[in-house]
């Protein structure tokens, strides 16, 4: 198991955590989130795709939201849809789950709808702060470990340089 891993699990349970705690916050765990993570610790994101995929996530959300707010029926849900995927096309976010962040608004049972684009937005932005701090300890974590191996090699090599 990897730290990036580790990292993303433990914020997951601290987000999961968070919403139980705190009335207003109960929008902030949703079922994407979970896909979201496991999509940037699957593969090999550039921060800039990884922030176009956050700002996908998030103006979805905007919009499902105001398609709810407007007219909350199967048909805004199927424009909410629509426009959605659309735009993951037109703007190459490569991420489904952005589709699933659109409809949080029409299967939450919150009455703080108003909260659910800064919710996506501010879980979004951790995940990726988890991501970044995850990739600087593991970078750290591998220096550290290749020093502590070069030395053992070392201390190995002089062992068989006395006895031989």
């Amino acid at each position: 198991m990897n730290v990036k891993t580790v990292f993303i699990c433990l914020y997951l349970m601290l987000v999961y955590w968070l919403s139980l705690q705190i009335s207003f916050l109960d929008t902030l765990f949703f079922p994407a989130l979970g896909a979201f993570c496991f999509l940037f610790v699957s593969r090999s994101f550039r921060f800039s795709e990884m922030s176009k995929i956050t700002l996908g996530a998030t103006v979805s959300s905007v919009i499902g939201t105001l398609f709810f707010f407007v007219y909350p029926s199967p048909i805004s849900l199927f424009v909410n849809v629509l426009l959605t995927i659309w735009m993951i096309n037109r703007f190459k976010w490569n991420a489904p789950p952005i589709v699933a962040v659109s409809l949080i608004p029409f299967f939450s049972q919150s009455s703080h709808h108003w909260f659910i684009p800064l919710s996506v937005c501010a879980v979004m932005l951790g995940v990726m702060l988890v991501l970044l701090i995850a990739e600087r300890v593991e970078s750290k974590w591998s220096v550290l470990s290749s020093f502590f191996v070069r030395n053992k090699v070392a201390s190995d090599a002089e062992k068989l340089d006395i006895a031989g």
